[in-house]
């Protein structure tokens, strides 16, 4: 522990959507929060009420940068690393770069870890792994083959995290994330999620787009349930519970046709002609898996873990936050 037994994190991609949740609610249980970010999908604007937190430091620096992953991890108890390109579509039109942050900067953060002696690596896996399977619902020990550059990124980063540990006897857990929404999350540029995009052209009186007929559905995860997770993540004491993997999501999914209809009703409840918007429907898009359903009974057996907020609970949180906040 660092000086007067405070606990010191370190957040990478902390200025981004998940990041910055974490941020905050470390920072309000008393915790030193580092927080790496290049700012290159994260925001500024999402640190700004930390600035003048007595337990906060920025340290603005790229994870492909093995000297900034250094010096951000120097006196740090756990890491939270959150940095990474997300995005399916993205990592199909640029596989490079994708495979550039999400696989060598994770090994730099990796070494970064081992070499400074983290207690424990937590860090954000993905749904996508499962890629072709078909089973639901997804249980962490049974996958497919991926589907995008972006899916093998992130398998890539449990083998490599299972090696450290392993070798190096470095503690790690990957939670993988399925489809992750609330409050502070980007609804601009070419590869926003689906429900502040949703919610943003919904509150512009636009026509929101659906890839396909609208039947694929998701695991929608309420960004608290996130937060759980990695908190359970970093402090569990049980022995069997570390050094594996974790579906981090609710447990139910929603079709995107449900999505729509239960985004117009809360919105409706602001502005009423939001209920007549009508949907517009496009081709499937590449590299997408049909349906998404986590098992969450590892997670709950090993780690403690019982979702605070349905899909439905966090979709209104969500929509009041977006109305609040972002509404023009």
């Amino acid at each position: 522990m660092t000086e007067n037994n405070i606990i010191k994190i370190l957040i990478t991609g902390g200025a981004g959507f998940i990041g910055s949740n974490l941020c905050e609610y470390f920072l309000s249980k008393g915790y030193q929060v580092v927080c790496l970010d290049n700012f290159a999908t994260g925001h500024r604007h999402n640190l700004s009420a930390f600035f003048e937190n007595k337990n906060f430091k920025l340290v603005e620096g790229d994870i492909r940068n093995l000297s900034d992953c250094k010096i951000a991890v120097l006196g740090v108890d756990y890491v939270l690393h959150q940095a990474a390109l997300g995005s399916v579509p993205r990592s199909i039109n640029d596989p490079i770069t994708t495979n550039d942050v999400n696989v060598s900067g994770f090994l730099n953060m990796l070494v970064a870890s081992r070499d400074a002696n983290v207690k424990r690596f937590v860090y954000a896996a993905s749904s996508s792994t499962y890629g072709d399977s078909e089973s639901l619902p997804k249980i962490e020990e049974n996958i497919g083959k991926p589907l995008s550059p972006y899916a093998i990124t992130k398998y890539v980063n449990e083998l490599y995290a299972e090696i450290f540990n392993k070798t190096y006897g470095l503690e790690t857990i990957g939670l993988r994330y399925f489809n992750v929404f609330g409050r502070k999350q980007d609804p601009n540029g070419a590869y926003a999620a689906v429900i502040p995009k949703f919610v943003m052209q919904f509150m512009a009186h636009e026509s929101p787009v659906i890839n396909g007929d609208g039947n694929f559905s998701r695991d929608f995860t309420y960004i608290d349930n996130v937060i759980q997770m990695n908190e359970l993540a970093m402090t569990t004491n049980n022995p069997e519970a570390i050094n594996t993997v974790y579906n981090t999501a609710f447990g139910d999914r929603t079709t995107l046709n449900d999505l729509v209809k239960n985004l117009k009703a809360a919105l409706s409840g602001y502005d009423a002609a939001i209920a007549a918007i009508p949907t517009i429907y496009g081709p499937n898009r590449a590299g997408d898996i049909p349906h998404s359903l986590a098992s969450i009974d590892k997670a709950k057996r090993l780690l403690g873990y019982h979702p605070k907020f349905s899909m439905q609970e966090g979709l209104n949180a969500a929509v009041t936050w977006y109305w609040n906040n972002l509404k023009k």
